[in-house]
């Protein structure tokens, strides 16, 4: 299932409540929502905190719509010009997710790693099923220098408590990325999905980490070593939710919607609620409905 997730104002809502209404969607009101959406395709929720989240197998279109309305453009990958050969991208998976990690990757490319990514069809994450990605990290790995950085739950509370904001969390994370692929080989550039102020990662980067050029760009994982990072961080999370499953005997969704509530308070019930921050992130909403 993929994700689609941004903050949009009430005017904006209703023009993309519009939009999804042509779907024949059926609406009603969950808790803490304005309203959600379902079609046969995707649901869409708008929360009462102004997040909009839509998920589905195959949401480009509405996405696309949907940045349409908020004024969005989409980066197509022959936009993203770089003028370096070699260079480091960086990306997140995990991020919207309540149960489970968060994962953030790099991934090194060179001129002679990038030409065969292109040949292999690596391309955003979000856009390839669970068994290509896995196949795809695998290659990713054997021919280009990268890093994996795994945040499980209990250690994610444990940041999150002590930044008490999502971004920085994101921003040490790419920066521990780019820099475990420094120390291995050295380069002048960083390009990373755009989540906050630029100043984030570069504050959170150390001594070789400070002397690259580093850009965050709005759906940068149309440039292949991004998206190479998204499929490796992909992996490592769907991959690291299996783990989870088998471990706790359980059933682990994806997102936070009304049946990923339902599974946390049978794993309370089974577990107790105080082991609830080995499975999940504590600070999303959908935790005030079980502790």
């Amino acid at each position: 299932m993929n994700t689609y997730s941004t903050k949009i104002t009430s005017l904006q809502a209703n023009k993309i409540k519009e939009i999804i209404e042509k779907y024949n969607a059926s609406f009603d009101v969950i808790q803490y929502s304005n309203w959600r959406a379902k079609t046969t395709s995707f649901q869409a929720t708008y929360y009462t905190s102004g997040k909009l989240l839509v998920q589905g197998k195959d949401i480009s279109k509405i996405a696309a719509e949907i940045d349409s309305v908020i004024g969005i453009k989409r980066v197509e990958e022959a936009t993203i010009e770089i003028e370096y050969e070699k260079y480091i991208g960086t990306d997140e998976s995990g991020k919207g997710d309540f149960f489970g990690p968060l994962v953030i990757a790099g991934v090194q490319t060179s001129k002679e790693n990038k030409q065969r990514f292109i040949e292999l069809g690596i391309k955003d994450s979000k856009k390839l099923d669970d068994k290509k990605i896995k196949q795809l990290a695998a290659i990713i790995k054997a021919n280009a220098v990268h890093s994996v950085v795994v945040i499980t739950p209990q250690k994610y509370n444990e940041l999150y408590a002590k930044f008490n904001n999502l971004n920085k969390l994101l921003a040490w994370g790419h920066a521990r990325a780019i820099e475990n692929i420094l120390e291995k080989s050295p380069c002048d550039y960083a390009l990373a999905d755009k989540f906050g102020d630029e100043s984030l990662i570069r504050n959170a980067l150390m001594q070789k980490g400070q002397k690259i050029t580093l850009k965050q760009m709005v759906r940068a994982e149309a440039d292949i070593a991004v998206a190479a990072a998204s499929i490796l961080a992909r992996a490592e999370f769907v991959k690291r939710m299996d783990e989870m499953a088998a471990k706790y005997e359980l059933n682990f969704s994806k997102g936070a919607s009304d049946k990923v509530i339902s599974q946390a308070k049978i794993f309370s019930e089974k577990y107790s609620k105080d082991r609830l921050n080995e499975v999940a992130k504590l600070h999303f909403k959908t935790a005030q409905s079980i502790i």
